[in-house]
């Protein structure tokens, strides 16, 4: 046996038992034949274990999975290195290369004979338990890098891809964030606006879909025009779309080279009465927003728009869309667009025509029938998408968005924001979205559509405060009934009207005010109304106008206000927090009010009052109220149409 203190330099010499054993790995190395020592540079320290050096006595700059693991350590904290002091002792049998016996001593595990032979046993065994601990640490430790690294390369995978996709998408200056024609910024906080655009040009490849050519129309018009609102906590989406005859105000603007996709030194003057289609032709998606945004008062958000081909490659992408009519759709320019009725899948081309059809002769107002067709194609996109078809599938939702991303401009969209957006979608029902079109009055001497800017201004009023919308029908979720429960489910009716029980007319005060804008109105109305026992207070003229009949009355007095309602035809009740009424009832008679009040009920009649929408506000001399002639497309309808 060798001498503890002073080894030899070669382990052959050494007994069997003292040759010593990796603590690694456990196998037998047999070192290699000796060499001259090579002494180390003086500015630097010796090679070898816990110097980060690759192979025992050559320095090495590789990073080693330990240390990844340690700059990978929780909270951004490096974990302490393992240094000499931290190893477990070498195995007597573990060899040592030569160059490492130059510079340190190890000491020989001697097994002594006699009594002591049993202590001896016990360190072997000590140092065999440190020896598999040591191994699992190290197992633990490979086990937390793998995963490290392949968060790192997955991590990277994904974000490369992000980038990769983002890249392809086409930037164009559109958003007016700072405009001051946005109203209450503060209540849209947290909402998702999207102004949504298809332009109508006959440039590139356009010209080969049946759009026509540069020579029939020079540039690009937007063909649609829908503005989407998805509230902060998402609970729906109401969908506007606006007629591209639509008269507006159409503000200077930037001039746009379409061909070009940018905005010239130019500026082209504004026109009192234009098309609303004219302001992205002539002054691109920076004109068109700042008229959509005056017109709602909605802060777009986002900016998304695509021409014909686009729309194409993306239907195309997503497998077509299935659409449904009752009878054959034959417009009088592109022909048989659905020879058939039925249900039916149509492919990009088909669908293209589906949507821009504007001379079907059964749709009288060309217009108004193509963006009902729109809205339902878009319905059945959305019903599609949200039932997982395109969402969960990752073919097609790679192929959607690649496709997406090369036949779009947009502002402030990306990836990664789609992606999240469709996937909170999910938990919206397709039955609360809504699709509507701003209401007009017709078209004027031009041919542009006259809009109703009172109305207008309600329903967006609505949307901001997230109201619901009148004669809005919504599918609700359905409801869990307890299996002991009798009876059918009850989730989808609607609610039913209070129940209020009249009161004595004469403990009821009333002040009339004539917001019809025909003269006499409310004092004939008073006169009346007193004569059925009412007390009037006061009489006199509404500076505002309103089309209902509205009777309002503050928190409490629902009772009484309902007594006043149950004497006249069609009024709505509508509760007020305000303290102008000083307990009396107020009654505003709107144009539709016909003259006739009808004799009170007996105190105790039960009643049911007409509730008038939460939506509609009276406000100084305003008085705001949605328009009852709505049409709506509800995304969760699949019927024919």
């Amino acid at each position: 046996m060798g001498d503890d203190q002073n080894p030899g330099p070669a382990p052959e010499g050494r007994a069997p038992w003292e040759r010593p054993i990796s603590h690694l790995t456990g196998s037998v190395h047999r070192p290699p034949p000796p060499r001259p020592p090579t002494p180390p540079p003086a500015d630097r320290p010796p090679p070898g274990r816990g110097q980060g050096g690759g192979r025992t006595g050559e320095p090495s700059d590789r990073l080693s999975v330990a240390d990844l693991t340690n700059k990978l350590g929780r909270g951004g904290t490096r974990a302490p290195v393992a240094g000499p002091a931290d190893l477990p002792p070498a195995h007597p049998r573990d060899p040592e290369p030569a160059s490492d016996q130059l510079h340190r001593a190890e000491p020989t595990l001697v097994v002594p004979d006699g009594p002591t032979a049993v202590g001896a046993a016990s360190t072997r065994l000590a140092a065999s338990k440190q020896r598999k601990q040591h191994r699992l640490k190290l197992v633990g430790r490979s086990a937390v890098a793998l995963v490290a690294v392949m968060s790192l390369v997955m991590t990277g995978i994904v974000w490369g891809y992000m980038k990769s996709t983002d890249s392809g998408f086409l930037q164009v200056a559109a958003l007016d964030p700072d405009s001051t024609d946005v109203i209450d910024p503060g209540g849209q906080y947290g909402d998702e606006t999207y102004l949504i655009v298809g332009t109508d040009t006959r440039a590139g490849v356009n010209s080969n879909l049946g759009a026509g050519s540069v020579a029939d129309a020079e540039g690009a018009r937007s063909d649609t025009v829908i503005l989407v609102n998805i509230p902060a906590d998402r609970s729906r989406v109401v969908a506007v779309s606006f007629p591209r005859d639509l008269a507006i105000v159409r503000p200077s603007c930037q001039a746009w080279d379409n061909d070009k996709g940018q905005y010239t030194n130019e500026i082209n003057p504004g026109a009192d009465n234009d098309k609303l289609n004219s302001a992205y032709a002539l002054g691109g998606p920076k004109c068109l927003v700042k008229v959509i945004q005056k017109l709602s008062g909605m802060k777009i958000g986002h900016f998304i728009g695509m021409d014909f081909s686009g729309f194409e490659t993306i239907v195309n992408q997503i497998g077509g869309v299935e659409v449904c009519t009752t009878t054959p759709l034959i417009d009088d320019e592109l022909g048989a667009v659905l020879p058939n009725a039925g249900r039916q899948t149509v492919d990009g081309a088909t669908a293209l025509n589906y949507v821009r059809a504007r001379k079907v002769e059964a749709e009288g107002n060309g217009d108004y029938g193509r963006i009902k067709r729109q809205q339902i194609f878009l319905s059945s996109l959305l019903r599609s998408s949200l039932s997982n078809k395109v969402l969960l599938d990752p073919g097609k939702l790679n192929g959607f968005i690649n496709a997406f991303t090369r036949e779009t401009f947009v502002q402030n969209v990306d990836t990664k924001s789609l992606v999240t957006l469709g996937r909170s979608l999910q938990k919206v029902d397709a039955g609360a979205i809504t699709f509507l079109t701003v209401p007009t009055d017709g078209t004027d001497e031009l041919g542009n559509e006259v809009p109703r800017l009172d109305d207008i201004k309600s329903i967006f009023r609505a949307i901001i405060d997230d109201e619901p919308l009148p004669g809005e029908s919504r599918k609700e979720p359905e409801v869990k009934q307890d299996e002991a429960a009798a009876g059918p489910s009850t989730a989808t009716t609607p609610p039913p009207a209070p129940r209020l029980l009249s009161v004595d007319t004469s403990g009821v005060s009333l002040q009339v005010s004539n917001a019809s804008g025909v003269t006499g109105v409310a004092a004939t109305a008073a006169e009346s109304l007193g004569a059925e026992g009412f007390q009037i207070y006061s009489v006199g003229n509404y500076s505002g106008t309103s089309a209902n009949t509205l009777i309002r009355y503050a928190p409490g007095q629902a009772a009484e206000a309902a007594t006043v309602a149950a004497s006249i035809p069609g009024a709505l009740l509508l509760e007020t927090s305000t303290e102008e009424l000083g307990g009396m009832i107020d009654v505003v008679l709107g144009t539709t009010f016909t003259g006739t009040v009808i004799p009170a009920k007996p105190a105790d009649t039960e009643l049911h009052p007409t509730l008038a929408p939460k939506s509609t506000v009276i406000s100084g001399t305003t008085v705001e109220e949605l328009p009852a002639d709505l049409a709506f497309t509800n995304a969760g309808d699949d019927t024919c149409t």
